[in-house]
């Protein structure tokens, strides 16, 4: 395991199941077998909803023949334990599973239990995050369902990213949600749109060049709408050779498919949203540059 961050991953949905495994396993590949594994999120549903994570967890390490450690945290006084944090040394890749964003944020930050993720994930463990976990990575934690709520500060390991998962089924259930998360975003932030059964990876660790992976698409949201055509394609899964493939496709376009790199940068984003204003594709756009009145720029 090289030291320095270890890789990232930010997951729509699909969390310990086959359609994920590639992604998972790319994650922990080189890294010590250790699979650690939390499902805090889901604490608030019940044990037997921390049971279901757990057993679907166990189902995944055997499958991938690695060592599953759980450490179940289910308040602010489980994530203070020495105990549970020493479990988490050695690991090859921590994963934040699915539940309630706002009170898996509340419950890990600034504890011992984080301190541990983040000491681990520094020293090159990978860290992924699925729905609620991909959420409270950033610093921009909603309450999804209840757009009165305020938004509450992440984990912030991904403070320039805010994160909408299930973005194919979010219309449904939260209609607003992706204007709340463009509306008064700091300029510099990136809001990005996560399909189910897909994810985005950065290898690197350093948050800023991601590779699409699994059977949708990612998109880079701007004014609260989706860029691109909104036709789904089912690419298949993701080669888990390592081997990217930049397709050219302009950030800001989308979608964006398995295999396609979305580099996240603020500069080069402000220009190709400018650039879009000179093809009408961007009224009541906001620029990544935060001007409201886009002015076309060259490249």
């Amino acid at each position: 395991m090289q030291p320095g961050p270890g890789p990232l991953a930010l997951v729509g949905s699909g969390e310990y199941l086959a359609v994920m495994a590639g992604v998972e396993g790319a994650l922990i590949e080189g890294r010590p077998r250790r699979y650690v594994q939390i499902p805090t999120a889901a604490a608030p549903e019940g044990p037997d909803r921390l049971q279901y994570w757990l057993d679907l967890g166990a189902a995944q390490a055997e499958r991938l023949g690695v060592q599953q450690v759980p450490v179940v945290v289910r308040d602010r006084d489980e994530a203070g334990s020495e105990d549970l944090a020493a479990l988490i040394d050695g690991a090859g890749l921590v994963y934040l599973s699915g539940g309630n964003p706002q009170f898996l944020a509340r419950t890990l930050r600034g504890t011992r239990v984080w301190a541990a993720i983040e000491a681990a994930w520094r020293s090159g463990a990978a860290l992924a995050g699925c729905s609620a976990g991909a959420i409270a990575l950033t610093d921009w934690v909603p309450a999804v369902r209840s757009p009165a709520r305020a938004p509450e500060p992440g984990l912030g390991v991904l403070p320039w990213l805010r994160v909408l998962p299930h973005f194919d089924r979010m219309r449904a259930w939260a209609p607003d949600l992706a204007a709340r998360a463009a509306a008064g975003a700091p300029p510099g932030t990136t809001v990005i749109g996560i399909d189910e059964d897909t994810a985005i990876v950065d290898l690197t660790g350093g948050g800023r060049s991601w590779q699409v992976h699994g059977r949708q698409q990612a998109w880079i949201l701007a004014g609260g709408q989706a860029q691109g055509t909104g036709q789904a394609q089912d690419t298949g899964q993701a080669q888990d050779t390592g081997q990217a493939q930049d397709t050219g496709q302009a950030q800001g376009a989308g979608p964006y498919p398995a295999g396609t790199i979305i580099k996240i940068d603020l500069y080069k984003l402000s220009l190709i949203f400018c650039q879009a204003c000179t093809r009408s594709m961007c009224s009541a756009t906001r620029c990544a540059g935060g001007s409201s009145n886009c002015s076309p720029r060259a490249s």
